[in-house]
């Protein structure tokens, strides 16, 4: 009776982790306030941080104030404000980022923007409409399916242990075998319905992007300067990265491309890193990812490089980095997001 009995510890934590990876899931899923969608009207900067994450952002941001004469952009790769007045949030974020020596190198300008708060509220508000997953709670959904692995391997080696005291049990009485199966059918169950959601971008951002994605080149209407001419190529820009902007000037296009290979490469070399650190120990591991993709929402978790959607799941949202002031630097960020930088 004693070695069936010793099957309520990890018969407890297994339950325990299906529940909470149901739960985490469900959340991931959840949409508090859904919208209609809004066809082929979104906004300029709404539409590249669905199709392509903070990177395109950023990118369709910098082309847009280029062609405005906002910055002047050298070929050593140097942003030079111009003195005019910014045109939106992200174009302040911009000038913030420069700070009052006037320029500052791409690649920083890059990523300092992609994380800035401007960029992580437009991952909140494209997952407030359905659009976009929240960073945070794919985290924690791969964390509670990480906890339900650790509470079937629980199962085996308390089944294992059960098995050992059997043979030095001058009783012999034998374990029901049975109880562990159990469980680890009901664990296998829990992994089967928890399984995550491929990328960032939800069923409703999906056909979101191929309403703007039909037959006609998208033009956007909000998010432009009526004086501002080159809307359809800051659309084809929004919609499918630099590798289909076109862009007349050839030095801008090869420089942002650049950076952008640039970030990438940080970021898989940063990823690198912190698998290797975190395989000494479980628990360090989720702490530093945690912290790290907090730190900047959905830049970690969705990233550009010039295709025309490119997220990867990974980050905390711009409540646990943006709004919280915090979740893809993450991350890295609805931006490392909404937030790294791609889902």
């Amino acid at each position: 009776m004693w070695h069936n009995s010793y099957f309520v510890v990890p018969a407890v934590l297994l339950i325990a982790a299906v529940l909470y990876a149901a739960g985490t899931h469900q959340r991931v899923r959840h949409v508090a306030r859904p919208q209609g969608l809004p066809g082929r009207g979104l906004p300029l900067l709404d539409t590249a941080f669905l199709a392509g994450g903070p990177g395109r952002v950023f990118d369709t941001a910098l082309v847009r104030m280029h062609l405005s004469e906002q910055v002047v952009i050298s070929r050593s790769n140097l942003v030079t404000l111009t003195g005019a007045k910014p045109y939106d949030a992200v174009d302040q974020a911009v000038h913030d980022a420069v700070g009052a020596t006037g320029s500052r190198e791409l690649g920083a300008l890059r990523r300092m923007v992609m994380r800035s708060a401007a960029v992580q509220e437009i991952g909140d508000r494209l997952a407030d409409r359905g659009l976009l997953r929240r960073p945070e709670r794919m985290q924690r959904a791969r964390t509670a399916r990480r906890l339900l692995w650790l509470a079937m391997l629980d199962v085996v080696l308390f089944a294992g242990l059960a098995l050992l005291l059997d043979d030095n049990d001058a009783l012999h009485e034998r374990p029901n075998l049975l109880i562990p199966g159990f469980l680890l059918l009901l664990g296998a169950l829990g992994l089967a319905t928890s399984t995550p959601a491929k990328g960032r971008i939800t069923p409703a951002g999906q056909r979101q992007l191929s309403l703007m994605q039909g037959s006609t080149p998208w033009t956007p209407s909000s998010g432009v300067s009526p004086r501002l001419a080159g809307g359809a190529v800051l659309g084809a820009l929004a919609l499918g990265g630099l590798a289909v902007a076109g862009l007349e000037n050839q030095e801008l296009e090869q420089a942002m491309t650049a950076a952008a290979a640039q970030d990438e490469a940080m970021r898989q070399a940063q990823a690198s890193s912190s698998f290797f650190s975190s395989s000494s120990s479980s628990s360090s591991s989720s702490s530093s990812s945690s912290s790290s993709c907090s730190s900047s929402g959905y830049s970690c978790s969705a990233t550009d490089s010039g295709s025309t959607h490119h997220h990867s799941s990974c980050g905390s949202s711009h409540s646990s980095c943006g709004s919280s002031h915090s979740s893809c630097g993450s991350s890295c960020g609805s931006s490392c997001g909404g937030g790294c930088g791609g889902s």
